[in-house]
């Protein structure tokens, strides 16, 4: 079989089982190149988990190999964990000048910018890195100026997709260049991976045109405010709020930090146009009549600090929800936060206001493939191989199956796992040994301190409280001289239960009376278990017990 010279290995580090944590290293020869490198929101057992980063571990012993960091678009699950690798790396970052706006941003708030090379690249752009040629193709997707790849390397030509959807009637030209991936494709592309998201979803996605003409006709019947709450990224669609805003003589506002940041953002690039007199500040449009009014806000995930949820409080310090407003909701529902969005608009509806959402009209165009478009994706570039990518395992195994349906030989539609290396060469295929590739949680300014002992703890304390005992012993006498006192937290109201906790002071006084002076060890230890046992019996409920024996 062919050396190491001719030969690719793909190591994918996340984004291939999950939604998020896209991250993928290549490596040929001397050279090693990273394509993405994102974050995921943590799930809901994660208590107190910020972030979900991947492990670089791979990346760092390779660190002298790096040529560069090319990043497909500006996501958070694209461009979020950059911040916890580029502290440790030296290597240049690719991509489109707004993605690289987003990252500067992202990396100034880590105070990070001084050490870094960004280096803007535009579409059909060509560059090499080490064994590496890597051209950018534009794609359509729910943020502007994302790319997909053409990467030759030794063993042949890879297609990666990045996120992207065939808008077959394009507003504003926002399109992916199918036949730039055609073209790079002719001579033979040894491998594709494609994004996997969208691949149970039939059909094609809804177009941009599509989304505008039935914001147009919101605009068209409201007759009081309108609320526009979205994804702070999709400037396209921000575009087409204030153009239909200047339409019918109103005027937007601004409510959210990350919005606000992310339109100067794409104004100052020119990649917002802002329709003179339509823009105002929030103290401006509460002097405006309800129907000369639009207001962008963050929130379309029911975060709770959002301006959206805290406008739905009644905790926002400068707007009320009046009755008559329409809320459109112009985001998909992400599955973990169904549940606050849904309490979010119960609570707008209480207060008077209208909410349409992507379930009741046709407000939102996701920005991920539908099967008929990958469908075009895999008959345009015609692969030797395939690998999905960006999604969950069903996802993948679907697309998978999509590809042997569009000529892909079974045995060439690879299902890989975050961790699974593979190496191409020109002539054959080798599965690798798998990498380490457990999720680094972030918490707080804590890196990869919260283990599963810690998670198990915080589970622990989330379902069933702690309860702390605290007795100090005399050391000359061996006598008790304080408590023993039983605090309850997040455990039993303290009052409603106060018998129960007196039982167990006397329990603990018994085994105070039974265990030799001296032997705290051994006294926390049957208090602990004793109350356990006895908390269980009486309630059936299993606490923490922290017994804290203070000897002075």
């Amino acid at each position: 079989m062919e050396g190491k010279d001719d030969a690719v290995t793909l190591y994918p580090l996340g984004g291939l089982g999950e939604i998020g944590l896209n991250c993928m290293a290549l490596v040929s020869g001397d050279s090693m190149i990273l394509v993405d490198c994102g974050l995921m929101f943590p799930e809901d057992y994660l208590f107190g988990i910020d972030i979900v980063i991947p492990r670089f571990d791979f990346i760092l012993g390779m660190k002298d190999k790096l040529k560069g960091i090319v990043i497909t678009h500006g996501h958070e699950d694209h461009i979020g964990a950059l911040p916890w690798l580029l502290p440790y790396v030296d290597a240049p970052i690719y991509s489109s000048k707004f993605t690289l706006a987003l990252i500067a941003k992202k990396l100034t708030e880590h105070n990070l910018m001084d050490y870094v090379d960004l280096r803007p690249v535009e579409k059909n752009d060509r560059i090499t890195l080490g064994n590496f040629a890597i051209n950018f193709f534009e794609v359509c997707h729910s943020i502007i100026h994302g790319f997909g790849l053409g990467i030759e390397t030794p063993a042949g030509r890879i297609v990666h997709t990045g996120d992207f959807k065939i808008d077959q009637n394009p507003l504003d030209n926002h399109r992916t260049d199918i036949d730039a991936f055609k073209t790079f494709s002719e001579d033979g592309a040894l491998l594709l991976l494609s994004d996997s998201t969208n691949v149970e979803r039939e059909g094609f996605a809804l177009t941009e045109r599509e989304i505008k003409h039935a914001l147009s006709n919101i605009f068209k019947k409201s007759t009081g405010r309108i609320l526009v709450t979205l994804f702070s990224s999709h400037i396209q669609r921000m575009q087409e709020v204030f153009d239909l805003a200047h339409a019918h003589g109103r005027r937007v506002a601004v409510s959210g930090k990350s919005l606000y940041s992310n339109i100067e953002i794409a104004k100052e690039l020119g990649d917002l146009v802002i329709p003179a007199g339509t823009e105002c500040s929030l103290e401006e449009i509460s002097e405006l009549s309800d129907d000369k009014c639009v207001i962008l806000l963050t929130g379309s995930q029911g975060e709770p600090l959002s301006a959206l949820n805290r406008l739905a409080m009644g905790e926002h310090r400068q707007l009320k929800v009046h009755k008559g407003d329409t809320v459109i909701m112009s985001s998909r529902f992400i599955p973990g936060n169904v549940r606050a969005i849904t309490k979010l608009i119960n609570r707008l509806y209480k207060l008077g206001a209208e909410v349409l959402y992507e379930k009741v009209q046709a407000i939102h165009a996701s920005g991920h493939a539908h099967r008929e478009e990958l469908r075009i994706m895999l008959n345009s570039v015609k692969p030797k191989f395939f690998i999905p990518v960006h999604g969950e395992y069903r996802h993948l195994v679907k697309h998978c199956r999509l590809a042997q349906e569009c000529g892909v030989a079974p045995e060439r539609a690879l299902l890989l796992e975050d961790g699974d290396p593979v190496t191409f060469y020109p002539k054959g295929i080798r599965l690798e040994d798998k990498i380490p590739v457990e999720n680094i949680y972030v918490d707080g300014k804590g890196v990869g301190d919260v283990g599963q002992t810690v998670l198990k703890e915080r589970q622990l304390l989330a379902g069933e409280g702690l309860v702390i005992v605290l007795l100090v012993i005399d050391e000359k006498t061996g006598e008790i001289t304080l408590g023993p006192k039983i605090l309850s937290k997040g455990f039993v109201f303290e009052q409603q239960y106060s018998h129960v906790l007196e039982d167990a002071k006397c329990i603990v006084l018994d085994i105070f009376e039974n265990i030799p002076p001296g032997d705290s060890e051994k006294l926390k230890e049957r208090i602990r278990s004793s109350l356990r046992r006895f908390f269980r019996k009486i309630l059936a409920r299993d606490p923490v017990v922290v017994p804290m024996v203070v000897v002075l």
